[in-house]
């Protein structure tokens, strides 16, 4: 018998991942790069690399797969120069989320563990993986079409 939770979260998150992909594709470097909250906010780009790792993280701790390895603090310094070679990282990316709930048996948005990435004492802490940080949510932050 199928797993629901894992059936809805496999459809969400592709969904998600299409429209994030859909959104960045055709950008040109200077525009994933671009400010569009204005400065003292995160590059499009930035916004993509955090959302995707992020979302890889959280679907690992909630089906017990291996954590991914993540250096948080250098997802806010990305820089496109290469909008081909971006895409293809989001793209890898993407697949590693898809493949996570493709070898999945299940999902447990309250599995507990501890975030890695996080820092100072907060990465030692017990957290949930529908806590502070949802999946679904996240991705679907990023893909709000900023490019009306």
């Amino acid at each position: 018998m199928p797993d629901a939770l894992l059936e809805a979260a496999r459809t969400t998150l592709d969904g998600s991942l299409r429209e994030l992909r859909k959104q960045l594709e055709g950008l040109d470097a200077n525009a994933l790069n671009d400010r569009p909250g204005g400065d003292g906010t995160n590059p499009l780009a930035v916004l993509a690399v955090h959302a995707l790792a992020s979302t890889h993280s959280w679907l690992a701790l909630a089906t017990g797969s291996a954590l991914p390895p993540r250096d948080r603090p250098r997802e806010f310094e990305t820089r496109v120069d290469d909008p081909v070679a971006f895409l293809a990282s989001v793209d890898a990316t993407s697949d590693a989320c898809r493949e996570i709930l493709a070898g999945a048996e299940g999902i447990d948005p309250g599995k507990t563990g501890t975030a890695p990435w996080r820092t100072g004492t907060e990465a030692e802490e017990p957290v949930t993986a529908a806590g502070r940080s949802c999946t679904r949510w996240t991705i679907s932050e990023s893909t709000s079409d900023t490019r009306s």
